[in-house]
């Protein structure tokens, strides 16, 4: 059986009884098998992902099926679905089983999709190379000597190397975009608020947003279609109309684009991204758009105000793993105290802990205005300053990473190196 590469192949290939979902979902099982080496799946739902596609296929046969009957979709190990394991690639959640599903769980199984298992991460959604799972790295399709981005490597990696046709993966400063340009597939995170974050582990609150890995661009339309809208159990979500995206894909039209100069010309790009970006304005300049540089001199602080905000958010999100409600627990603490401390430190990996100590330190008293509250002023900034840039143009254009996928244990050792996954490629809001 060939890759599919849309799921308007594959629904077109079920129409004709050329091909059942059981079938379907067999292949990508036989695909798992003979990549379990890449380390994508923490665990594949074998048991519930055929019973669901024996559903589907009924419901194919008798002309009710939703939108999505025939694709076979992963979720990053940080989403919520009931019964099933979710541990966010920790130690701290290792046999954590859910009880209840997240929205975009619900939408996906309400439209007939059907969830193949849970994709391994970085540990907590803290990382940009996925070296830091409790489960060990995720290995890039193409070259298993590289890592596969992050934190949603094990999304990129099913995707890329054919073990399911769609992953959801979340975002907080990168983590579906990056790694899904390191594995050469279509990384979409929608603007914060648009699609439900219930059930989805937390990183970082005011970051958090789920994303899409697809092989082609019409899929990750249609799911954002679906997973959009409102949710009563999520405040932040955006009330505004979800329009219907897959109508939009061809309709045309002059475009202005404006590219982000500080992006192209910064010595840390390699000069192959730097010819493909290049080559890519080229191409967009042929078909007639305007494509214009501008200055976004605000760049050099985008990493600096994410890590402070967002290690705050998480040092406020994780202490809830205490031992004592739910996750791993320290069976030989002989005190509340000493609990607390053995649990967290044992449950936690290194790069967890750093964040939460960095969190911590600049939310403390005296430190608070110094870096917290200038980091949110900074922040609000930047907001106004892409705000400014959509008033002009259309779309913004910038590389997704400065660097192709590195060699796995090469910056480790550089917490800084390896764990940045700050896309600075903006689309409009």
């Amino acid at each position: 059986m060939k890759k599919y590469t849309s799921l308007t192949e594959i629904q077109g290939i079920l129409a004709q009884k050329q091909l059942t979902v059981p079938e379907l979902i067999a292949y990508y099982f036989s695909q798992i098998e003979k990549n379990q080496h890449l380390n994508a799946f923490n665990e594949v739902f074998f048991d519930s992902a055929k019973k669901q596609a024996e559903l589907v296929q009924q419901k194919v046969d008798n002309g009710t099926a939703g939108r999505l009957a025939g694709m076979v979709i992963g979720i990053k190990d940080n989403i919520c679905y009931v019964n099933h394991q979710v541990s966010a690639s920790s130690k701290m959640l290792a046999d954590f089983v859910s009880p209840y599903s997240s929205t975009v769980v619900e939408r996906l199984l309400v439209e007939d999709a059907v969830i193949i298992g849970r994709l391994n991460c970085d540990e907590f959604a803290m990382g940009g190379s996925n070296e830091t799972s409790y489960y060990g790295p995720v290995k890039n399709a193409v070259d298993e000597e590289r890592v596969a981005g992050g934190s949603s490597g094990g999304s990129a990696v099913a995707v890329q190397a054919d073990l399911c046709l769609a992953a959801l993966g979340t975002d907080t400063g990168g983590s579906v975009r990056q790694p899904a340009a390191f594995c050469g597939c279509i990384g979409f995170k929608p603007t914060y608020g648009r699609i439900s974050r219930y059930g989805v582990l937390a990183y970082a609150s005011s970051f958090d947003q789920v994303g899409t890995l697809t092989s082609s661009v019409s899929d990750a339309a249609l799911l954002l279609s679906i997973l959009s809208g409102v949710d009563d159990a999520d405040s932040t979500v955006s009330s505004l109309p979800v329009p219907n995206y897959t109508q939009d894909l061809g309709a045309g039209g002059t475009q202005r684009i404006a590219v982000l100069r500080e992006t192209i010309e910064n010595e840390a790009l390699d000069p192959e991204i730097r010819t493909a970006i290049l080559a890519a304005i080229t191409k967009l300049t042929d078909q007639g758009h305007v494509v214009e540089y501008v200055s976004f001199d605000l760049l050099d602080y985008l990493v600096p105000a994410y890590y402070v905000l967002t290690t705050a958010e998480a040092s406020s999100n994780l202490s809830r793993y205490d031992g004592v409600h739910y996750g791993y627990r320290n069976t030989q603490a002989e005190s509340l105290n000493m609990l607390y401390k053995t649990s967290r430190a044992e449950g936690f990996g290194e790069e967890v802990k750093r964040r939460i100590l960095l969190g911590t330190f600049v939310l403390s008293a005296g430190y608070y205005d110094a870096y917290y509250q200038k980091a949110q002023q900074v922040r609000r900034l930047i907001r106004e300053k892409v705000e400014a840039l959509f008033v002009d143009y259309d779309f913004l254009l910038s590389p997704v990473t400065p660097t192709p996928a590195f060699k796995i244990g090469e910056n480790i050792q550089d917490p800084w190196s390896c764990t940045w996954p700050i896309s600075i490629r903006f689309w409009p809001l």
